[in-house]
């Protein structure tokens, strides 16, 4: 009985540890504001930690003061993964699993997407950059962090 009560216990422990390895990246919270837009196009990322410390953030672009695009964004836990959910861009919400994470950095993927198959995000200071790409072709967002 006690050999079954320290399986068990090994088990739980095992379990909670690769929880507490998902680290959500805290490092994006803020007000940022893309650096190479478009002429007469202003785009926002910005993104908060909710009240069950998870990551939520919105995207969008404005031309004059017209939102010409919009998406909400999340860093989710499912099946014991971290995800990037992106919602508002496809008719359903779309997942990118994190393949690779840093203090400052991560990449994530979904094959089956048509475009981007990966984004990635990378902070240096008050700057950070977006990367979404597929085989052929990739969009660099480069964005400071926007002073209040």
């Amino acid at each position: 009985m006690r050999y079954l009560i320290f399986v068990f216990c090994a088990i739980l422990l095992t379990s909670c540890k690769d929880k507490e390895d998902l680290k959500n990246p805290n490092w994006l919270v803020g007000d940022w504001i893309r650096t190479n837009n478009q002429p007469d196009h202003i785009t926002y990322e910005t993104w908060k930690l909710n009240l069950k410390h998870n990551l939520v953030g919105i995207g969008y672009t404005l031309k004059d003061k017209d939102t010409t695009f919009k998406e909400n964004l999340s860093i989710i836990i499912k099946n014991d993964s971290l995800f990037l959910e992106v919602i508002g861009v496809n008719e359903t919400p779309t997942l990118f699993k994190f393949i690779k994470q840093t203090d400052t950095s991560f990449v994530c993927e979904n094959k089956s997407n048509e475009f981007p198959k990966k984004i990635s995000y990378y902070k240096s200071n008050d700057y950070l950059n977006a990367v979404a790409s597929n085989d052929d072709f990739k969009l660099d967002f480069f964005f400071k962090r926007k002073s209040n």
